[in-house]
């Protein structure tokens, strides 16, 4: 069996810490007082359905399955909004969470909130975790490590930041910095490969931004089109920004496509500086725009079947009402997506020459950050990839 390294017990121990603090957050944040519990019987007698939808309440017999209830019978109520996206219909045998408000000791109120689905995500996480270790290693372990970091940045520090008012713009600026140098940096390592994909992804990140902000300004976006962009406002946070927020969210979209791109160039850069030496820069750079033509081919098509596909009811409703393209395309919705799509897609095929030019100058010159990183490597040695 191989031995386990100084490097992969270190992405072990903050995989563990990290899994540990975000568990913990949720657990301190339960300020909804939820437990699980099994549905025992339904009363539907106030339940008056029409199609997918319902309106009124129903009255559910639950036993608690966990907390300081455990094996109580308990009556829960779950009252329909009449929106199918949000309610829920519950049956005899359902894995509910239920809320419990207490007042001196005793029981007074007992609402239905949810089906309990955290076993199959976690099962599905697991699943995920299993393929991708199995398949890829160690650069999986490494990659599983960014993954689970980059959830804790946005959970702890990107969504408080957001609500508590901080500039959208400068917050997310700031964290995609902070994720792209982790997530790059776990995989590359500290290398001429890690340091060009970062470079030519924020460079490019930061173009979209603008380009973003101008484009946006101009087609008269608010950001409201988010789904519960409204709900949030009226939940006390009337003073929020949304149409920064919308923007932020377009550029934190675009990020993991523009990594990917960025590392496909740097990473077969390397391989033809390896294989040959002796490259000239220009001649280098010059294969790093051909692989880029190569990727961004495919990508921009990946973006928009990924934002179209989240709107796939909404097309077919528009085809079902026979709407013209031109009423289509100035919906205020689609007109959201279409800058989405668009911006992020621009962003993607800047990154590629960006990159190529970054990946170019770096492995064929020899400047103070390279020397730098040398030295860095030589005294952190569990750090070479």
């Amino acid at each position: 069996m191989k031995k386990i390294n100084l490097k992969t017990t270190i992405i072990i121990l903050s995989l563990i810490i990290i899994s540990i603090l975000f568990i913990n957050n949720l657990r301190i944040n339960k300020a909804d007082n939820l437990s699980k519990a099994i549905v025992l019987k339904t009363n539907n007698s106030n339940v008056i359905s029409s199609g997918v939808t319902n309106i009124g309440h129903q009255i559910l017999t639950v036993k608690v399955l966990e907390g300081g209830h455990t094996d109580s019978k308990l009556k829960a109520s779950n009252h329909f909004t009449g929106t199918a996206e949000i309610d829920n219909y519950y049956q005899e045998g359902d894995e509910i969470l239920i809320s419990i408000k207490e007042k001196q000791g005793k029981v007074t109120a007992v609402k239905a909130v949810d089906l309990y689905r955290q076993h199959w995500e976690l099962l599905l996480f697991g699943l995920f975790v299993l393929i991708l270790i199995l398949y890829a290693g160690y650069t999986g372990l490494r990659a599983l490590f960014s993954f689970v970091a980059s959830v804790y940045i946005i959970w702890n520090i990107l969504i408080p930041g957001l609500l508590a008012g901080q500039n959208p713009l400068l917050l997310s600026s700031f964290v995609l910095v902070l994720l792209t140098g982790i997530i790059i940096f776990s995989i590359a390592g500290f290398t001429r490969k890690g340091l060009a994909a970062l470079a030519g992804t924020l460079s490019g990140l930061f173009i979209t931004i603008v380009i973003t902000i101008v484009f946006g300004n101009n087609m008269g976006l608010r950001g409201m089109t988010a789904p519960f962009s409204q709900t949030l406002l009226f939940s006390g946070h009337i003073d929020l920004n949304m149409k920064h927020i919308f923007y932020a969210s377009i550029i934190i979209g675009a990020s993991g496509a523009a990594m990917d791109i960025a590392m496909d160039i740097a990473a077969s850069m390397e391989e033809i500086k390896l294989k040959k030496p002796d490259i000239e820069m220009k001649e280098l750079i010059q294969s790093g725009f051909n692989v880029g033509r190569a990727v961004i081919g495919t990508m921009t098509t990946t973006l928009l079947l990924a934002y179209s596909g989240g709107y796939l009811t909404l097309l077919m409703l528009f085809v079902s009402k026979n709407t013209s393209l031109r009423r289509i395309i100035n919906f205020k919705m689609v007109s959201a997506e279409i800058l989405r799509t668009l911006t992020g897609s621009i962003g993607l095929v800047l990154v590629a020459p960006i990159t190529a030019l970054f990946a170019g100058w770096i492995y064929c010159s020899d400047f103070f950050i390279i020397t730098w990183l040398k030295d860095l490597k030589s005294h952190l040695k569990f750090l070479r990839p």
